[in-house]
């Protein structure tokens, strides 16, 4: 393109903004206080000031995790109008606001959107703003403090809901399996029994993964825990760095006890112009692609996540460039299997020199909740900008890889004439049929041992007699199954089943 034409969606500014309760200056600031600082950081960086604000004409509000589920509620309170709470802050007051639904995927396909949307005349300037603050309310409820961060703030917005339906795994929450965790642990032990590998080796593959990340996350001044760890430290199992979940270790999981907030501006080329914001700051979106996964317990492959690859390989092909064009990635970090999955399907290497992160990662950077892949864009954005003409690459995962968006910027100009470079695909339709009654005898495909205060519970996906996805309890009071699922071998195992007074599948081996 020699011409830049007027309706070309770029991303003319990026924000960060975090605090740590043991930093020097720690102000313990609200959601919306962080997000605001992140939008305003954001505004700052496009270079144009004051006419930034008034020229937005919609806002899109990550959720915090916080308000992610209907059964939670902040603890301190929020504003009533999230999002336009947040546009208050910096003066804006956008035609659309927007409450997003739940994922880490969320903010990524949000650039899509919205790029599709400046493209296409129905926006000129949009924001995608987040934040978190559970390190702070951690941190405040110890010393039996409680501020009030509600607000009211007038003004319509669009409420999206939590969007979870499609993560709801009842059969596995009843047996044990609530959060991401477990649930994630029960994937990374498939991919585990598919390489053959025992808890010690994979542990150690873990480690050697992540090690990099530490590096970039100790020179990263948002860091939630910036300290460089070796792979030995991060696979050990000691006192301080204890199973929460076979087969992982405390500091291989995601930090959701984090302050951080991150902000992206888009806004069509014409108005970048009328504002006044230099060309060295635009950054072009060539790709964004968004896939939906079928629920963790249908799926043929508990290993696998078909859907981020998809998406990924989609991206790839709109921004017609190969991986091997990329020259900076972040792939969503939660656990280790979301980035094992596509270092596996592209070939890549723990100690690729382009690395695979751009934040540190969220088991180190942080798990900023919903909003951790917009530290990332905004790493990117950075990256585009120093190394020009290069590409970098962001991949968001929501829910227990449930849900991944893929973006792909560069400083190179990118065509929108056709409006063809945002991609929903459609879910896969293999789906592995749910057993829904009692049966008598499963086959182990993958387990994990969640670690819980209130005990060890030994959760496991298996088939059962009729070919049916199946899930129960190890029966740990029953010594040979019990040393079966604590030596980390029991794939293939067969089970005798029974269900329990609450209707759980206890299952014994035979």
């Amino acid at each position: 393109m020699t011409e830049i034409a007027d309706n070309t969606p770029v991303i003319i500014g990026v924000g960060q903004y975090s605090e740590r309760v043991d930093q020097p200056g720690y102000e313990a600031l609200s959601y919306m206080d962080l997000a605001g600082r992140a939008l305003a950081a954001a505004i700052a960086d496009s270079g144009a000031g004051e006419p930034v604000a008034p020229a937005i004409d919609t806002l899109a509000a990550i959720r915090a995790f916080e308000m992610s589920r209907p059964d939670r509620k902040p603890p301190f309170g929020a504003a009533n109008n999230v999002p336009r709470a947040i546009a208050k802050r910096v003066g804006a007051n956008p035609k659309r606001a927007i409450l997003t639904t739940t994922g880490g995927q969320t903010n990524q396909q949000f650039v899509g959107e919205f790029a599709s949307a400046i493209a296409t005349g129905k926006s000129e300037c949009a924001v995608i703003v987040g934040s978190e603050a559970i390190s702070t309310v951690l941190a405040l409820s110890a010393k039996g403090e409680r501020p009030d961060w509600s607000e009211e703030v007038e003004g319509d917005f669009e409420d999206q809901g939590f969007g979870v339906d499609g993560m709801m795994e009842h059969a596995l929450f009843a047996h044990g399996a609530t959060g991401a965790i477990p649930l994630y642990a029960l994937a990374e032990n498939a991919r585990r029994a598919k390489l053959g590998k025992n808890l010690n080796e994979y542990r150690r593959d873990i480690g050697e993964l992540f090690a990099p990340f530490t590096k970039v996350a100790a020179a990263n001044p948002h860091a939630a825990a910036p300290v460089e760890r070796s792979a030995d430290e991060l696979a050990e199992v000691t006192d301080r760095n204890r199973i929460v979940a076979e087969p992982y270790t405390r500091m291989t999981v995601a930090r959701d006890q984090v302050n951080q907030a991150a902000a992206i501006i888009l806004a069509s080329a014409g108005t970048a112009r009328k504002l006044g914001i230099s060309k060295d700051k635009w950054v072009h979106i060539h790709a964004v692609s968004a896939a939906t996964e079928l629920m963790l317990s249908n799926r043929p492959d508990l290993s696998a996540n078909p859907a981020s690859i998809a998406s990924v390989e989609a991206a790839l092909v709109r921004a017609g460039k190969g991986m091997d064009e990329i020259g900076h990635i972040d792939f969503y970090s939660c656990f280790a299997i979301p980035v094992f999955n596509q270092m596996d399907h592209f070939g890549l290497s723990v100690d690729d020199p382009r690395g695979l992160t751009l934040t540190g990662g969220l088991p180190f950077f942080g798990g900023a909740g919903n909003n951790y892949s917009a530290h990332a864009i905004c790493e990117a954005v950075q990256a585009a900008r120093r190394d020009r003409g290069a590409f970098a690459l962001v991949g968001a995962n929501g829910g227990w890889m449930s849900k991944y968006a893929t973006g792909i910027y560069s400083t190179e100009p990118a065509d929108w004439s056709n409006n063809d470079r945002f991609e929903k695909l459609s879910m896969a339709d293999d789906a592995v049929p749910l057993g829904t009654g009692p049966f008598e005898n499963a086959i182990v495909e993958t387990y994990t041992i969640n670690n819980a205060k209130t005990g060890n519970v030994a959760v496991w996906l298996g088939r059962n007699e009729a070919g049916e996805r199946v899930c129960g309890n190890a029966d740990l009071s029953h010594d040979t199954t019990r040393k079966l699922f604590e030596g980390g071998d029991p794939f293939g195992a067969k089970l005798a089943v029974h269900q329990d007074s609450k209707g759980r599948n206890i299952g014994r081996v035979f």
